[in-house]
């Protein structure tokens, strides 16, 4: 990776305003407007001044501020470096099975996965997870929740992947995929089929399966900076307005826990399954994707019908030259070896945090400008929420972090989300049909830095168009109003949205 921050100065910084609190009002978000501190999307501390296609891989000013930029660095090579099956050595432990043997196969250039045709895990840019459910939309039980398609003989993988099919299909909406002005558009969405015969697990007499691709990674750290308290201020305040939300997630006992005993909203991954980065998405997803243990996890991210289906095997109980008690004990232990180094989790999880969110750009044009006003007129930021504010940003959870990553006190930043989990009534839906508000920051910049400009779960959007005529539930009234303008305003509206 190109590790120059390549500074650009920013004319408007001086006229840089105080943070302000946001959020507050009975309708959609006010138009700030000073345009000078929505330049900065992640505050003064989160935001590099970059557009080239390295923008989503810099550190944030705040990591060299704070003496961290050495081990941004040495924690960078985990997500970029191949994880491999050596004893000893660096990266080593991959398997028995894995999703992937590295972070940046999903997450192409730091940013989201890319759109396929295809299934394999080794393809670069891959970055779907299956989401295999059953007929009550849970995840099937065998099955881990991102199942593994990788493993390390005489093991087999859960799941055969050169079984999975994935078809494009064609759908027209209510309106014939055209706006009243005669502009027309494409809708398509993808069907995904596994046979049962390339399960390595028992199945259930029913099974269906989506996708769900990954998000950009850029700028996580700041979203985790956002108060839990600001969070539940933003369900209440969309409660009170009658949008209707996924309830469950916001009740005490329903709230994630933590290394120290907290417990947090979710705010993380298209269910809200994580509520900080410390002990989330990537705490997780570098134990659970390699299977590399540590020494607050020294047991393999597998099922017990798996390791039961393992040790059953009569060709890995030959090559092993062990029976099946001892194959199903190995795979199920809960002390196994530590492979990943305290120090070098501590590494990664400073690159982690440490991601800034490149600066928005052309906000002063006048088409942008139009499109922005137009974006707050129509209703998009009752779910897009722009700007939120940044806490003191003391973490105490994890102990093996805590206080040792970048942090990002009282910083304005413009992520546009909401962080709450709305409908939107899609064919071949989400799962639980609930998803996540995505952020919006730096997505103008995802065909330069990704090589792809998808958007939604499973990438089904190959534009903003697209993107914003699936919107159904929550959604349908602001995606109404975008249908009634004309094209000219349209298409300031994707202007707009390039630029952020």
């Amino acid at each position: 990776m190109k590790k120059s921050n390549l500074p650009l100065i920013c004319l408007l910084a001086a006229a840089l305003t105080a943070c302000e609190s946001g959020g507050s009002g009975s309708g959609p978000e006010p138009l700030p407007d000073n345009l000078s501190e929505e330049y900065y999307a992640g505050g003064k501390l989160g935001t590099v001044f970059n557009r080239t296609p390295f923008a989503y891989q810099l550190p944030a000013p705040a990591v060299e501020e704070q003496g961290l930029a050495y081990d941004f660095q040495l924690g960078e090579a985990f997500f970029e470096k191949e994880f491999n099956t050596n004893q000893t050595g660096t990266r080593r432990g991959l398997g028995p099975v894995s999703v992937r043997s590295s972070c940046i196969t999903c997450h192409p250039g730091y940013g989201h996965g890319k759109r396929m045709d295809r299934y394999r895990a080794n393809d670069f840019g891959n970055g779907y997870l299956l989401v295999v459910t059953d007929e009550n939309d849970n995840y099937v039980s065998t099955l881990t929740g991102m199942p593994q398609l990788q493993a390390v003989a005489p093991f087999l993988p859960p799941i055969d992947e050169t079984g999975i099919r994935i078809e494009w299909k064609q759908h027209v909406d209510e309106y014939g995929n055209t706006f009243p002005d005669g502009e027309k558009y494409n809708l398509t969405y993808p069907d995904v089929t596994i046979p049962r015969e390339s399960f390595h697990v028992p199945m259930p007499d029913f099974y269906k399966v989506r996708l769900e691709a990954t998000i950009g990674i850029y700028g996580t750290g700041l979203i985790d900076a956002i108060p839990d308290d600001s969070l539940l201020a933003q369900y209440t305040r969309e409660k009170n307005l009658g949008l209707p939300l996924n309830d469950a997630k916001y009740q005490p006992e329903n709230f994630i826990r933590e290394a120290d005993g907290t417990a947090h909203p979710g705010r993380y991954t298209y269910g809200l399954t994580r509520g900080t980065l410390q002990n989330g998405p990537g705490a997780n997803a570098i134990w659970n994707i390699t299977n590399v243990t540590r020494s607050n996890r020294r047991y393999h991210y597998i099922t017990d019908a798996y390791a039961r289906a393992m040790a059953q095997h009569e060709n890995v109980r030959q090559t092993l030259g062990k029976d099946e008690a001892t194959i199903y004990a190995e795979l199920m232990s809960t002390e196994l070896p530590v492979e990943m180094s305290d120090e070098d989790y501590v590494e990664f999880m400073v690159w982690h945090r440490g991601l800034a969110v490149p600066a928005a750009r052309d906000l002063d044009d006048p088409d942008v400008q139009k499109g922005r006003t137009a974006f707050h007129e129509i209703g998009c930021t009752l779910c897009h929420r722009p700007a939120w504010t940044t806490g003191d940003d003391r973490y105490t959870g994890d102990p093996l972090v805590a206080g040792k990553l970048p942090r990002y006190p009282n910083q304005k930043i413009w992520p546009y989300t909401d962080l709450l989990q709305h409908r939107l009534e899609m064919v071949n839906d989400i799962r639980t049909g609930w998803c996540r508000t995505t952020p919006l920051w730096g997505r103008g910049l995802s065909e330069q830095c990704t090589g792809a400009a998808e958007h939604l779960h499973d990438m089904r959007a190959r534009n903003y168009t697209e993107a914003i005529m699936w919107h159904g539930g929550d959604a349908k009234n602001a995606k109404e109003k975008f249908r009634s303008l004309t094209k000219e305003e349209r298409d300031a509206i994707l202007r707009f949205l390039e630029s952020i």
